[in-house]
C-alpha cells in the first residue's frame, strides 16, 4: 500500500468535510433559544397588558350608574363629555361606569335635594351665589351639600345688539355705575332718555342674581344706595325670566332708546350660534364682574358610586373635556377662553376683571332686599288742603298747593302698575259732617278703572284740581288716627302698606280740639303692629315746615316711617327712594 499524502497537515491543500451533525444541532439552537424567549416576553407583556386594561376596564359584573344632573346651558356639553367618557370603559369594582347627564335648572334640583328627593349621584349646577342664596332659604345648616370645585366660568356681561353699540359710544359706557344710571326711575335726566335696560329676573335665573350681586357691590362701593333702589324698581317691572328671550328683545326697536342688557357670556355665544340677524355682543363691565361658576357637587353616599364620581370628576378637568366646554361657548375654570370667543365674534378672549364675590350673607341681604322691593305697594295718600298751602312759595311762582302737587306727581311716577293708591284730603269741617278728611280716590290698583278712567289717571287729575280751603285750619292728628285705622283694617299681606302725608308742615291746628300730639302717638305706638308694619312716610315744604319737624319726627317714627322737608320741588325722587330704602329694614329700620 502506497503512502498517504499529508501535505493537508503540512499546510498544503485539505479538502473540504461535510458538516458534522452535531454542528448542525448546536447552530439551530443558538437561533431558537433566543426566538423562543422573545415569543416568551411578548406573551408575558400582552398577559400584562390585557391585566393591566381590564383592571381598569374589567366590565365583567355589568354596569355602575352614575347620573348627573346639569343646568341646561352646560348639560349638552357634559352630555358629550360623558359619551367619551362611557366609551373609555372605566370601570369600579368590575363594573364599567355609565354616566348619564340629564338638564335641571339649579334652583329646582337644589329644591329636591332639600326635600330628599333627589335620585342624582353628581350636581352640576350654575352659580355657587346661586346656591348660597339658597342655601339661606333653606336655613342653611347640611340642607344642601357644599360644592367641591368649578367645571367651567362663563362671566356675567353686558350686552346689546351688535348694529346698536356704536349708538351707545358717549352715552353709556359699559360699567355697572352707568346701567344702575340709565335705570334709576328717578334720574329722568340721565342716560334712561337714551337707554332702555333690561334685567335678567334673579328669582328665577342665576345670571340675573349674579348681575345683582354685581351691581349692588358696585353701587355700595360708590355710594349709590338710593340710585340702586331707584334701578331696581324699575326693572322689577320688566323682566325677563330667561336669557334667549331677553337677548332677542335687544333687537326689539324701542323707540329712540338703545336696549342693553344681562347675560353670561355662553349664552350670547349660543344666541349667535342659531344666526339671528343681528347678532349680539358682549360688553365688559370697567369694574369688573362676578362669574357664572358651575360648581360640582357629589350627592351619592354609595361607596362604589363615590369612586365613579371621583372618576368623572378628574375626567372634567382634563384636557379633552376643557377642549369641549370652550367649544361650547364657555371658559375653562382658570377663566381661559377658547377660539370661539374671538374679538372677531364680539368677545374678548382675555379673562375679564374679576369682582370680589360677596359672602353668603351679602348674598342672603340682597336676596331679600329684592324680594321685599318687589312686594306690591299699598299707599294712602293725605294731601293739606288748609288755608297756608295757598301761600306763595318765595322764588318759584307757586304756590305751597301748587308745589305739593307737582310733589305728589311726581312721586306717582315711581309707582309700578301694581301698586294701589288712593287719596284723602284734610283740614277742618271737610265733608259737613264735623270730619277733618275727605276720601277723594279709594284706595286700590292703578290699573283700575273708575268710572272709566283709570285710578292712576284720576289721581293726576284729582291733584291737579285740588285748591286749598281759604278759610281751613289744620286738622291733621284726627285725619292720620282715621287713615292708619283704615289702613290697619285693611292691611293686605302681599303689599307694603304705607301711609304719606304732604303738608306745608304747620303741623296740628285744629280749633275744635282733636286729638293731641301726645294722643297721636300713644295711638300709633299702640296700634302699630311690627309683624303688619304700616309706614308714615311725611313730606313737607314750606318755611314753616322746620317748626314741626319734632313732631312730624316722632310721628313716623312710632311706625318705623320717615319724616322729610323738601327744600326744593326735585328732592322728592330721593325722599321717595329713601321711603322705598326703608321698606328693606321694615320693621327693624332704627335697631
Amino acid at each position: 500500500m502506497g503512502r498517504h499524502r499529508t501535505d493537508e497537515l503540512d499546510g498544503g491543500y485539505r479538502a473540504a468535510e461535510p458538516p458534522s451533525r452535531r454542528r448542525a444541532r448546536s447552530s439551530r439552537g443558538r437561533v431558537l433559544v433566543p426566538l423562543a424567549g422573545a415569543v416568551a416576553l411578548a406573551v408575558l407583556l400582552g398577559v400584562a397588558a390585557f391585566v393591566i386594561f381590564n383592571r381598569d376596564h374589567d366590565c365583567s359584573d355589568g354596569k355602575l350608574a352614575l347620573r348627573v344632573v346639569a343646568t341646561p346651558d352646560i348639560q349638552p356639553a357634559l352630555n358629550k363629555i360623558a359619551g367619551n367618557y362611557n366609551k373609555a370603559m372605566h370601570s369600579v369594582d368590575s363594573k364599567c361606569v355609565d354616566v348619564t347627564v340629564t338638564k335641571e335648572s339649579a334652583a329646582r334640583t337644589a329644591n329636591a335635594i332639600a326635600a330628599g328627593k333627589s335620585n342624582a349621584d353628581f350636581w352640576v349646577a350654575d352659580s355657587s351665589l346661586l346656591l348660597e342664596s339658597m342655601r339661606a332659604a333653606a336655613g342653611g345648616g347640611d340642607a344642601l351639600p357644599r360644592p367641591d370645585g368649578s367645571v367651567a366660568l362663563s362671566p356675567v356681561v353686558l350686552a346689546t345688539a351688535k348694529t346698536s353699540a356704536a349708538k351707545l359710544e358717549g352715552t353709556l359706557k359699559p360699567s355697572w355705575t352707568a346701567l344702575i344710571a340709565a335705570a334709576n326711575v328717578a334720574n329722568v335726566d340721565g342716560p334712561g332718555r337714551k337707554v332702555r335696560v333690561l334685567a335678567l329676573d334673579p328669582q328665577k335665573n342665576s345670571a340675573g342674581l349674579t348681575a345683582l350681586l354685581a351691581a349692588a357691590g358696585t353701587a355700595k362701593a360708590a355710594k349709590q344706595d338710593k340710585a340702586l333702589v331707584g334701578a331696581l324698581k324699575e326693572l322689577s317691572g320688566q323682566l325677563a325670566s330667561d336669557s334667549s328671550a331677553l337677548l332677542a328683545s335687544l333687537t326689539v326697536k324701542s323707540g329712540s332708546r338703545v336696549p342693553v342688557g344681562v347675560a353670561s357670556e355662553q349664552a350670547v355665544y349660543v344666541h349667535n350660534t342659531r344666526k339671528p340677524e343681528a347678532p349680539i355682543v358682549a360688553l365688559y363691565p370697567e369694574e369688573g364682574t362676578l362669574s357664572l361658576d358651575y360648581p360640582m357637587t357629589v350627592l351619592t353616599k354609595d361607596a362604589a358610586t363615590l369612586k365613579a364620581a371621583a372618576g368623572f370628576k378628574k375626567e372634567l378637568s382634563g384636557d379633552s373635556a376643557k377642549k369641549i366646554l370652550r367649544e361650547a361657548g364657555f371658559r375653562s375654570a382658570d377663566g381661559k377662553a377658547g377660539d370661539n370667543l374671538s374679538k372677531e365674534k364680539g368677545f374678548a378672549q382675555e379673562t375679564p376683571q374679576a369682582l370680589t364675590p360677596p359672602d353668603a350673607a351679602t348674598v342672603t341681604r340682597m336676596v331679600q332686599t329684592w324680594s321685599r322691593l318687589n312686594l306690591g305697594t299699598r299707599l294712602l295718600t293725605l294731601l293739606d288742603v288748609s288755608g297756608t298751602m295757598a301761600l306763595p312759595v318765595p322764588g318759584t311762582g307757586m304756590t305751597r298747593m301748587q308745589a305739593i302737587n307737582k310733589i305728589a306727581t311726581e312721586g306717582l311716577a315711581l309707582f309700578p302698575a301694581d301698586s294701589e293708591l288712593g287719596l284723602w284730603t284734610f283740614s277742618t269741617h271737610l265733608d259737613g259732617q264735623g270730619k277733618d278728611w275727605r276720601e277723594l280716590v279709594s284706595v286700590g290698583p292703578v290699573s283700575e278703572s273708575i268710572n272709566g278712567v283709570l285710578r292712576k289717571e284720576t289721581l293726576v287729575r284729582t291733584f291737579a284740581q285740588v285748591q286749598a280751603k281759604a278759610t281751613g285750619d289744620t286738622g291733621l292728628n284726627d285725619t292720620v288716627k282715621a287713615a292708619y285705622g283704615q289702613l290697619t283694617k285693611t292691611y293686605k299681606e302681599d303689599k307694603i302698606n304705607t301711609l304719606l302725608i304732604l303738608t306745608d308742615g304747620a303741623g296740628n291746628d285744629d280749633p275744635d280740639g282733636g286729638l293731641s300730639n301726645a294722643g297721636l302717638l300713644d295711638y300709633l305706638k299702640k296700634t302699630y303692629n311690627p309683624k303688619r308694619p304700616i309706614s308714615i312716610l311725611l313730606i313737607a315744604f314750606g318755611p314753616e315746615a322746620e317748626k314741626g319737624k319734632q313732631q312730624m319726627d316722632a310721628v313716623a317714627k312710632a311706625t318705623g316711617g320717615e319724616a322729610y322737608i323738601a327744600k326744593d320741588v326735585l328732592q322728592v325722587r330721593d325722599f321717595f327712594l329713601q321711603g322705598m330704602e326703608r321698606r328693606l329694614c321694615t320693621p327693624n329700620c332704627d335697631g
